[in-house]
């Protein structure tokens, strides 16, 4: 299991710090490391204040032939290098890696080996979306959870073997039924909605829908108030845990786990 007093998440599962007015306050900066294919920025800033720059790198491109080739080329702690150091160039305060499978598909070492080189890099703190999905079921408190992703069955198994490594208990593992790895790209709200009730467990303290490719922001709120639980996405989570470093809270009205 992950020691979340490692501090690279020290500040993400403590108390929030105080956020004051925007005026004359120095605009904070988060550097994200995207994955070469990443296409839902405008998702992401969604979740940041005015107070927020988002300065957005991407991974070098890679050749595969099916999800777990993909997500274990962009697991390789060099490809981290050259785009933590472009955002960490303009002053980033904080970098995290924006890709899901990418950062679990190696498991919590792989996870610490991404941050250590982030970190290497000139990263004054270093995330991942992997870590920081963990970090956030933790502050909901969330032990039983059920999951909706996207993935091919072999990296469905990794993301379980992750999650159960964490300490988490996976009571569902429901996919989204995709041909090709690259169907993800073009995933509706309302596939997303459909797979969500098809794989909600009542017994689950929360939803964790994975992927950084799926969109959701928009859906967190009404499901939370469907299912009567929390909901939690990877870009969510991720911007949540990378605002909370540098002291900002995220944006994302009626979302539970903005509040805590």
């Amino acid at each position: 299991m992950a020691d979340m007093t490692d501090p690279d998440y020290a500040d993400v599962t403590g108390p929030n710090n105080a956020q004051g007015a925007p005026v004359s306050r120095p605009r904070s900066r988060v550097g994200v490391v995207a994955s070469f294919d990443f296409d839902r920025d405008r998702e992401i800033w969604r979740w940041a204040p005015e107070t927020v720059s988002l300065f957005i790198a991407r991974t070098d491109a890679v050749t595969f032939s099916d999800n777990l080739e993909l997500v274990s080329s962009l697991n390789r702690p060099g490809c981290v290098d050259r785009p933590t150091r472009e955002v960490c160039a303009i002053g980033s305060q904080v970098v995290t890696y924006l890709c899901t499978a990418c950062s679990f598909v190696g498991g919590a070492a792989g996870e610490r080996a991404l941050r250590k080189a982030m970190r290497t890099a000139g990263a004054p703190q270093a995330l991942t979306s992997a870590g920081s999905v963990v970090a956030a079921l933790r502050a909901l408190e969330a032990r039983r959870i059920a999951v909706v992703h996207p993935y091919e069955p072999p990296v469905g198994r990794r993301l379980q073997a992750y999650l159960t490594g964490e300490g988490l208990e996976v009571l569902s593992l429901t996919d989204l039924g995709l041909g090709s790895v690259h169907e993800i790209y073009d995933v509706s709200y309302e596939q997303v909605t459909a797979a969500v009730r098809a794989g909600v467990h009542p017994q689950a303290d929360a939803v964790f829908i994975s992927c950084t490719a799926l969109p959701t922001y928009d859906l967190i709120a009404p499901l939370e108030e469907e299912f009567g639980k929390p909901v939690v996405t990877v870009n969510q989570a991720t911007m949540w845990a990378a605002l909370r470093a540098v002291g900002e809270r995220a944006i994302g009205p009626r979302q539970r786990l903005l509040t805590v």
